[in-house]
């Protein structure tokens, strides 16, 4: 009778503990949103104890379930919960840090709540709250797939968050109803625009490809080659992506143009069976679920990184996520990554914005007197953009280029995305630093307009993917997969050779004296990620230049400093290059007329 009490008596303590760390572990997660969402280590040491008390209690109620399940009722549905936070932990993790191994491992946790159907009982618990959980888990894993480009996956879940809608619907008559109704469509939506060009497997059927430089993250096979030179100094270690663009497409506060920008700016996740958040024998026990230590442990996980074996894997810059932000916000978070910048780091800027465009018939103020980028306003559905109208008045909520100026003391490389890009153009070096300035066609062909309006921007998809670009303005819908990889090939070698060509200005200035490119373009050539986005906008600039739809200085790309023509925008071996791959694709009539192409 004693041996009973005492099992009885450590069941009891074992529920108070779980019921303690599950306390605990609520109590932090709420504590989350409460944390500045800008600078590197004011949050660090409070997501190490919401990682620490997750991993307790992931571990306890894996080591203590046959008694939590008699003695506390624990349910599936709980344990999905749980598991769900650890999820969310994750992501929210690779948002602070840009490292996308984090993806993976909120991947892991939500793949793990689908598989072992955490959330099947929930529709019978007669609990809306519960139904309304089981809906943001599906739209939380279709974010986290999105990102990983698991688009298969992505229609799957897509189709199940449908039948789950209908029937939170029809059992509980929300009121929150059409809000989750509009959720879907968003996502539907989303995923239509993302597929601007379709690569075809042999059977027909679209696949997804995550190498040969097709829109994916940067990789070893998809970083351009580059000859160094001691010139070559700086990083790019913060970035700002910020999306205003009123009508395009988005999900969970990511535009199209923002969703492609972050993973060019991201590289591949590695699947290294050595990674500290690795599976432990696969998945723990009868239950399947994701192993205790796939929670990084107190201190491991950190702003700029962790250490394993002595090796740093850090290997993506910093990055801020602005949707719709006010100026106020935008300034702040620029502020906060022109603080957070190291020796010999450079700061990005990417906006995607509406124009705010003035009236000022003869400025004298470059800076604010003509106009500049919407933020968080509304689109003026009179005039097509947002006024600013009169010469002292300027609109709150635009960034002008003026605002920019302070920021240009440290290296700094900007990417505008507008109907308005080119009144940036005009940023002077006041402190010597080096800047660089690229900046999108103001206008498109009429043909593109509506569907770039939502789908995304032209410029931004030459940024991300050069061939889904150009298959998109020669209206190739889809492409079979062997014939994609060729076609790869000459985006390959076109790159290959735009590298050459910079270093060989570089080279011609030093030898000759003569200045062919500005030292700005050098600076930056060193970083990986900077010299893909300086070529790719070599390639959109020659590309568009010789495509006959794309008439009119307007049409075309701007960058500052100018990049050389002779040289190299208008160099033959790029243009013969663009030839071939164009009568690769059947596509040779869209170019205006040059040599003939094998």
């Amino acid at each position: 009778m004693v041996k009973m009490e005492s099992t009885e008596e450590q069941d009891r303590k074992l529920v108070l503990e779980f019921c303690h760390l599950l306390e605990k572990s609520k109590q932090l997660f709420n504590g989350l949103r409460d944390l500045p969402q800008y600078g590197h280590r004011q949050w660090q040491a409070y997501f190490g104890r919401t990682f620490d008390v997750y991993t307790k209690l992931w571990k306890f109620q894996q080591q203590h379930r046959m008694v939590l399940d008699s003695k506390y009722g624990l349910k599936r549905w709980q344990i999905g919960e749980i598991a769900s936070k650890i999820g969310q932990l994750y992501y929210h993790y690779y948002l602070r840090t840009s490292e996308t191994n984090y993806l993976n491992e909120a991947y892991q946790f939500y793949a793990a709540i689908r598989g072992r159907a955490y959330y099947s009982r929930a529709a019978k618990e007669d609990r809306p709250d519960l139904m309304v959980k089981k809906l943001r888990y599906y739209a939380r894993f279709i974010v986290v797939c999105l990102l990983l480009k698991k688009m298969k996956l992505v229609r799957e879940l897509v189709t199940e968050l449908e039948k789950q809608i209908q029937e939170y619907t029809n059992t509980y008559e929300p009121e929150d109803h059409l809000e989750w109704s509009l959720v879907l469509e968003e996502i539907k939506g989303f995923i239509k625009a993302e597929a601007a060009v379709a690569v075809l497997h042999a059977d027909s059927n679209p696949i997804i490809l995550s190498h040969s430089g097709s829109g994916s993250r940067l990789s070893p096979l998809t970083t351009p080659p580059c000859e160094r030179s001691p010139h070559m100094t700086l990083s790019l270690q913060e970035i700002l992506i910020v999306g205003s663009a009123c009508e395009q497409a988005k999900f969970s506060e990511l535009t199209m143009d923002m969703f492609r920008m972050l993973q060019t700016l991201e590289r591949e996740p590695t699947e290294s069976a050595t990674h500290p958040l690795s599976v432990s024998h696969g998945l723990h026990g009868h239950d399947a679920s994701p192993a205790a230590s796939r929670i990084p442990p107190y201190g491991v996980p950190g702003s700029k990184g962790y250490l394993e074996n002595g090796r740093h894997y850090r290997d993506n810059p910093h990055k801020y996520l602005l949707y719709k932000p006010s100026i106020s916000q935008l300034l702040v978070f620029l502020a906060s990554g022109f603080k957070e910048l190291p020796l010999g780091g450079a700061l990005l800027l990417y906006m995607s914005a509406d124009g705010c465009f003035s009236t000022t018939k003869h400025p004298e103020d470059y800076g604010y007197e003509l106009g500049g980028l919407a933020t968080s306003v509304k689109r003026d559905s009179v005039d097509g953009g947002l006024s600013c109208r009169g010469k002292s008045y300027k609109e709150n909520h635009c960034l002008y280029p003026g605002d920019l100026y302070p920021f240009t003391r440290r290296p700094m490389f900007i990417i505008i995305d507008s109907d308005n890009s080119f009144v940036f153009q005009h940023i002077p070096r006041y402190f010597g630093q080096p800047l660089v300035i690229l900046m999108s066609p103001q206008d498109v062909p009429p043909a593109f307009q509506t569907d770039v309006q939502h789908h995304g921007s032209l410029f931004t998809l030459f940024l991300h993917s050069p061939l889904t670009a150009l298959c998109y303005i020669c209206n190739v819908g889809d492409v079979p997969i062997h014939h994609w990889e060729r076609c790869q090939t000459y985006v390959d070698r076109f790159i290959t050779e735009a590298s050459r060509l910079v270093t060989r200005c570089r080279i011609d200035e030093i030898e000759q004296g003569i200045g062919f490119i500005d030292s700005s373009y050098v600076q930056f050539f060193g970083d990986d990620f900077l010299r893909t986005l300086i070529l790719r906008f070599v390639f959109c600039d020659v590309v568009l230049r010789l495509h006959r739809g794309f008439r009119g200085r307007h049409m075309r790309p701007r960058c500052e400093p100018q990049l050389p023509a002779n040289e190299l925008l208008e160099h033959p071996s790029l243009s013969h290059i663009v030839f071939q791959l164009a009568s690769a694709l059947d596509v040779r009539g869209h170019f205006s007329e040059g040599p003939e192409c094998d």
